[in-house]
């Protein structure tokens, strides 16, 4: 019996401190952007007419943002899924900092909510940028907090066999983990690159 708890042991993926760091700093920048727009939120509630911090110039606008049917996708505004969806990386990373060992399924479905958060940001991505034809910018703290999040416990799980793949793609994964920070900026530079292209003739509002 002891034996066969020192192999299960051995067969849970084990992530490092930096993993756990990565956890914790992105789920509280993620967290802050949240409670940052939860605040705003709030403060158009009570004064329909406010302008916010973070209401640059037409097309940067928390305001006009937070005020359409993409900002409330579940009938309440999506701000709340932060608060609450970004306390879960910064518990994890805390517990794997006290040396703590998740089992198998509790990874895939760590993995399932995180790709989950990936999806959504890249949904209000495209809807911010091709449908509302505005930024938010605490929305853009958020996307890039789930980013790298996202790239990090995904090909962690991959490389470690809890999301599986052929075989022959291990040694792709392997590498694929240690060159994490190049997945992210890979991610973050397309973004930055379409925001450009299609923002282009509004760009010089933001010396206006």
């Amino acid at each position: 019996m002891t034996s066969l708890s020192h192999q299960n042991t051995e067969e849970t993926p084990n992530p490092g401190r930096g993993f756990a760091w990565t956890l914790i700093l992105t789920g509280i920048l993620g967290w802050i952007a949240a409670f940052s727009l939860t605040l705003e939120r709030l403060h158009v509630a009570a004064d329909p007419n406010a302008t916010l911090s973070c209401d640059l110039n037409p097309f940067i606008s928390c305001k006009s943002v937070m005020l359409t049917a993409q900002a409330r996708l579940l009938g309440f505004p999506n701000p709340l899924l932060g608060l609450a969806g970004f306390v879960a990386p910064i518990a994890v990373g805390v517990a794997i900092l006290a040396g703590a060992r998740f089992a198998t399924w509790f990874w895939r479905v760590f993995a399932t909510g995180v790709t989950m958060a990936f999806l959504f940001i890249v949904w209000l991505w495209t809807q911010s940028t091709f449908v509302i034809g505005v930024l938010c910018p605490y929305c853009m703290v958020a996307w890039a907090a789930t980013i790298p999040l996202f790239w990090t416990v995904i090909l962690f799980l991959i490389r470690e066999g809890v999301i599986e793949t052929p075989i022959r793609m291990a040694g792709f994964f392997d590498l694929a983990y240690q060159r994490v920070w190049l997945w992210t900026l890979s991610t973050d530079l397309l973004i930055i690159f379409v925001i450009i292209v299609r923002f282009w003739n509004q760009w010089h509002l933001l010396w206006k």
